[in-house]
C-alpha cells in the first residue's frame, strides 16, 4: 500500500494528527501546499473548519490532484462543528476519487475553547483508527 498524509493547519490542531499519523504509518505529513507526484492508495486528508467551511486552501489542493487516488481518509478538529467529512467529500467526489466512509475527527483548542485539544486521550483514539485502515486495507 502506498500511502500519503496532507494537511491543512492554522492554529496547529490539524498539524498534530497529521503529525501523528506520519509516525505510525511512517510517511511524511506535508501540508497541502506540495501537491500529490505519484499514484497513492490512500491520502489521509487533514482540515479544519473556519467560520463553518473548509479552508480555501483545501478545495484548492483537491481540486489540483492530478494522480491516481484510491481513496480519502478524512480527518479532522473544530471548536464548535462535529467534522469536515461533508464538505470535503463533497469535493473529492467531485473529482470522481472515493471517499472512505470511516474518518477521524476531535475537538480542536480555538482562543479559550477546548483548551488543550487534540491531547493524548484524542491521540491515543487517533492511534487506534489509522491501525484499523491500515490493517483493512
Amino acid at each position: 500500500m502506498k500511502y500519503a498524509i496532507r494537511y491543512y493547519s492554522r492554529g496547529g490542531n490539524t498539524e498534530k494528527l497529521a503529525k501523528k499519523i506520519e509516525e505510525i504509518i511512517g510517511v511524511e505529513a506535508k501540508t497541502v501546499d506540495e501537491p500529490l507526484t505519484e499514484d497513492v492508495d490512500i491520502l489521509f486528508l487533514g482540515s479544519s473548519v473556519y467560520a463553518a467551511g473548509v479552508d480555501t486552501n483545501i478545495k484548492n489542493f483537491v481540486s489540483g490532484i492530478n494522480v491516481n487516488v484510491g481513496k480519502v481518509v478524512n480527518f479532522s478538529t473544530a471548536a464548535i462543528i462535529e467534522s469536515t467529512y461533508n464538505q470535503v467529500k463533497k469535493l473529492v467526489e467531485e473529482k470522481g476519487i472515493q471517499m472512505s466512509d470511516k474518518e477521524f475527527h476531535c475537538k480542536g483548542s480555538f482562543s479559550f475553547v477546548h483548551r488543550g485539544r487534540p491531547n493524548d486521550k484524542d491521540l491515543d483514539k487517533l492511534s487506534d483508527f489509522v491501525s484499523k485502515i491500515v490493517e483493512s486495507e
